[in-house]
């Protein structure tokens, strides 16, 4: 379809449906993990929540380039060029093939050393560092699921990132329990490995076979240094943004760390359960962005404007729903996740205070995604950075440590920041420089 033409809300809802299955089923890898790896330990439950904690950072690049992939394509598909989105996508693979070798090695190598600095227990180490080198030994997977996603999406074939992430979640929640019940919490980490990796081998095999308007030739593979700097150009901000957010993530894990294993347990589960109703709303608010790189490469920034304006409004309604759902639902669903007493406080504590700011949340992804569908990754980036580390950081700090009132501390800093951010990304956004960049 012709996204750049038509009703904008039948756009929306046709590439926003395989984007929201995509992300529910990208969710489904988090929560899937955690649901086998509780019935092993509390330790097991933390081994697998600190090494996701710094996994955010490969997440961070994946997302990044994922980011500058779809921007590109999309544009070049609005300009009707389908061979430059293709050799674009090509370049995109180079760099994130470069980047994972230097990622995977080093997480294999100092597995032990990252659980330590995120405050591990010694039980936790050893009992989780096979879990570590193994998923950060097979990181590749996660980076290509990601980028070639982002690709897919640029190009308006939402549907084929969608079942990527099924066949890949399939095979992990047929494999996760089989695994563990041989090699214990490393076994789901094998599984999960395995699963992605079947995932990345459809999107080549498609990729590879010209399915839909993208075909990856051999002459492609060759370095073409005009869109590979145009690329990281955009990439670069992108990860930038994203590891900003996700290294505030670390950080607020590392002050959770201090309440203990039980608080740190609770608070993963929690997040992994947010995740599994936010990553939806990420997938309205991506369908943002491919309509944002095609409207502009069609010379038609007022309908991409058009477009996030109801999107927003979409991702504003469906936030209400999930606040209202965890309101009054969440000890059924906590307890669904996790038996633990003391665990299970804790989650429905977090669910309770982080929701409540989540319709601001919804609209704020929305316009964050709209910068980076327009190429322009700089000014969320410039947004991450103050909301998250001059703001976020420093109110969850004090209030957790000086004001003593402990995990809620962190908890209440989490919904002023995302409104905050919500905020500034709308005023600015408003202004209307996005419209006018060029890639």
């Amino acid at each position: 379809m012709d996204y750049t033409t038509g009703s904008i809300r039948k756009a929306i809802f046709l590439l926003s449906v395989p984007m929201i299955l995509e992300m529910c089923m990208e969710s489904v890898f988090a929560v899937v993990d955690i649901f086998f790896v509780g019935r092993i330990s509390k330790e097991a439950v933390a081994t697998v929540a600190l090494t996701e904690s710094v996994l955010t950072i490969v997440y961070s690049v994946a997302i990044g380039l994922s980011m500058a992939a779809t921007a590109m394509v999309a544009r070049r598909t609005g300009e009707k060029k389908p061979e430059e989105a293709s050799k674009s996508a090509v370049q995109a693979i180079l760099i994130a093939l470069a980047f994972t070798v230097v990622m995977s090695v080093s997480g294999y190598l100092f597995a032990p050393d990252i659980l330590k600095v995120m405050g591990a227990a010694k039980e936790v180490v050893e009992t989780g560092v096979a879990y570590t080198k193994i998923i950060f030994g097979g990181s590749i997977v996660i980076m290509m699921l990601y980028l070639i996603n982002g690709i897919f999406r640029g190009a308006g074939n939402a549907s084929m990132a969608m079942w990527s992430l099924w066949i890949a979640n399939g095979l992990n929640v047929i494999l996760c329990p089989v695994m563990i019940h041989f090699y214990g919490v490393k076994g789901a980490a094998i599984a999960t490995t395995i699963g992605r990796g079947a995932g990345v081998c459809f999107q080549l095999y498609h990729l590879l076979n010209g399915t839909g308007s993208l075909h990856l030739l051999k002459k492609y593979f060759s370095p073409d240094w005009e869109i590979i700097k145009s690329l990281a150009g955009i990439a670069w901000t992108g990860t930038a943004q994203f590891l900003i957010g996700s290294a505030s993530w670390i950080v607020l894990a590392r002050i959770i760390a201090a309440f203990g294993s039980a608080t740190v347990a609770g608070y993963q589960v929690a997040i992994r359960i947010l995740l599994f109703f936010l990553l939806p709303a990420w997938g309205m608010s991506n369908a943002t962005a491919t309509l944002v790189g095609q409207n502009l490469g069609a010379k038609q920034p007022q309908r991409a404007e058009q477009s996030v304006w109801k999107t927003a409004k979409y991702n504003a309604i469906f936030m209400l729903f999930v606040t209202l759902l965890f309101l009054f639902a969440s000890e059924p669903i906590v307890a669904f996740m996790n038996p633990d007493q003391s665990v299970e406080k804790i989650s429905i504590e977090v669910l309770h205070i982080v929701t409540a700011g989540y319709i601001f949340y919804g609209v704020g992804m929305v316009l964050m995604n709209a910068f980076n569908g327009a190429g322009d990754t700089k000014t969320p980036t410039v947004i991450s950075l103050f909301c998250f580390w001059m703001f976020q950081i420093p109110i969850a700090y004090f209030m957790a440590m000086t004001f003593g009132l402990g995990p809620k501390g962190v908890f209440y800093a989490i919904i002023i920041a995302e409104t905050v951010l919500a905020a500034v990304a709308f005023i600015i956004f408003r202004k209307g420089r996005w419209k006018k960049i060029k890639i």
